[in-house]
């Protein structure tokens, strides 16, 4: 039913009345930037297993199919760099890594779970 109710939607005409281009305003950049982050390719997926709580790198590396060492480890450090994700190092022998997200990244929720309401109603099928 979702899905008959997502193509009734899209045949519907818009709602909003569409305006000359010069009547708009210019595109946000701190939204072009937030949608360049999180649009990276592997970011979102990361992203996802950690809203479940911390992780060592080889359980996300496990729990995101496909990616590489290389790639994880440096979409770790840009999400890190950006205040996203934390890195901590664990007192034990061998030293263990752990990341999880910061408040910034759990703030980040309810954004990633309407997009995968979205992907779900017009992705799927």
């Amino acid at each position: 039913m979702g899905m008959r109710t997502a193509v009734a939607t899209a045949e519907r005409p818009s709602a909003r009345a569409s305006r000359p281009a010069s009547e708009r305003a210019e595109c946000c950049g701190l939204y072009h930037r937030a949608v360049e982050l999180i649009g990276k390719r592997w970011t979102g997926a990361i992203l996802s297993v950690l809203l479940e709580g911390s992780l060592r790198f080889s359980e996300i590396r496990a729990l995101v199919p496909d990616i590489s060492d290389r790639l994880l480890s440096e979409r770790l450090k840009e999400l890190e760099a950006e205040g996203i994700v934390d890195r901590r190092v664990l007192d034990e022998h061998p030293i263990g890594v752990e990341y999880r997200l910061t408040a910034r990244g759990e703030a980040l929720e309810p954004a990633l779970a309407a997009l995968k309401r979205w992907a779900g109603d017009w992705l799927c099928g």
